[in-house]
């Protein structure tokens, strides 16, 4: 007996209808109260950072990976809609993947992670 998996993610948000539209268009999540999203099984990280940390804003208590498929597909369209996409080349490996970050409308960051390849 145990967990098996995380069941939602509820955030506070000044403008809960138009964040999640956001989510909706641009991530292809079915946000919001009404909304479930079936995701794939995979793998999910699950790790606390040091208070002090640098990888990611110190004003953020936390910070949204997404496992995606096909990042540089999906940073074009969002680039494409204005949104900014952060790219460095340190951030992907052979071992971990690939990453992008860009941030939602209220500014949460978001990180983008294409797994690598399973063989």
């Amino acid at each position: 007996m145990g967990v098996t998996g995380i069941g939602g993610l509820f955030f506070r948000s000044r403008d809960p209808e138009t964040r999640a539209a956001w989510y909706r268009e641009h991530l292809g999540i079915e946000a919001g109260q009404e909304g479930i999203w079936q995701q794939q099984a995979g793998m999910t990280v699950f790790a606390p950072f040091p208070a002090d940390s640098d990888y990611f804003a110190a004003e953020q208590s936390f910070m949204l990976n997404l496992r995606v498929a096909g990042l540089d597909e999906l940073t074009q369209k969002l680039e494409e809609a204005g949104i900014m996409v952060e790219r460095r080349p340190e951030w992907d490996t052979a071992d971990y993947g690939r990453f992008a970050r860009i941030h939602d409308p209220e500014g949460l960051p978001i990180e983008l992670w294409e797994p690598p390849a399973l063989s």
